[in-house]
């Protein structure tokens, strides 16, 4: 009898944790085992050698990161240590049990500057204390020679903890009128879609033949943050006015890139992956936000 599947997911608080966490109810035949931060620190590396040692899982998800971009400005320490040392530790321990390490990194690797969709060999160019500790987590893995995947996506909401979906309906509902950037361009991404993708990808059997490979994921289809946000506001029939603005006018600690198109047609082919419409996305994931 086949030995079952062991799989770790950390930071299984999170918004795209969260969405593995209901969507493994239907896979049974796998060992599921989520760590949030009380149960691993990604900030202590010993601890994270020790737990994945005792445990010994196939695959490692992982879905831990310090994601307050603009806080990251002010605690680029604390940043590095989750998304690029606790990273390396993975990795390393990862090789040393023979497991594979799925990681999840992000569109701020790139400066966001150029007028088409980033694919995977296009060079990362920073621009936030963010964007440079994702690119040394991702380069860490690399380095490790560790089996596995690092896949990067863009703008992920969730009906599970706060992101740009529920500060919306919030406001929306709070106020009568909001200005919002309409000159940074991307794909939204609901956390269960890609978590989803994730699920299909770890049972395709071909990550113990991967180096550290990297793939974008995101929803398919193009939007502005405020495309964004009026969709959110016309779905849930909400009376507020929306007026857009550059990024000059809302200025943050940490800069956003402008362009976050994704070009997904590598992870599509090399494992068979059907992509979501943002849009399709969001009017099945508002009804959990209201709920």
């Amino acid at each position: 009898m086949p030995k079952r599947l062991c799989i770790l997911v950390t930071g299984a608080n999170g918004q795209l944790g969260s969405e593995l966490a209901q969507l493994s109810k239907q896979y049974n035949a796998i060992d599921w085992h989520f760590a949030d931060r009380a149960a691993l620190d990604l900030t202590d590396r010993t601890a994270i050698a020790r737990q994945l040692n005792e445990l010994q899982p196939n695959i490692i998800i992982n879905c831990g990161a310090y994601t307050a971009v603009d806080k990251a400005e002010s605690e680029p320490e604390l940043a590095d240590a989750i998304n690029h040392l606790a990273v390396a530790q993975l990795a390393q321990s990862a090789k040393n049990i023979a497991a594979s390490l799925i990681h999840v990194s992000t569109d701020y690797v790139f400066n966001g500057k150029q007028y088409h969709p980033y694919r995977e060999a296009d060079s990362a160019d920073p621009q936030s204390v963010y964007g440079h500790t994702k690119l040394a987590g991702e380069q860490a893995f690399a380095a490790s020679g560790a089996a596995g995947i690092i896949v990067r996506t863009s703008w992920v909401y969730s009906a599970f903890g706060n992101n740009f979906v529920t500060t919306m309906s919030r406001l929306g509902r709070e106020r009568t009128s909001l200005n919002v950037v309409s000159d940074q361009i991307g794909s939204p991404t609901w956390a269960r879609d890609l978590a989803q993708a994730l699920i299909d990808i770890l049972l395709s059997g071909k990550l113990a033949d991967k180096r550290a490979e990297i793939y974008h994921y995101s929803n398919e289809g193009v939007c502005s943050w405020y495309d964004f946000a009026w969709s959110i506001m016309q779905q849930q029939t909400l009376d507020c006015a929306l007026t857009p603005i550059t990024t000059e006018q809302y200025p943050t600690p940490a800069q956003r890139p402008h362009m976050s198109l994704l070009w997904k047609a590598k992870i599509k082919q090399d494992f068979d992956l059907t992509i979501p419409h943002w849009l399709s996305s969001l009017q099945k994931a508002l009804p959990e936000f209201l709920g």
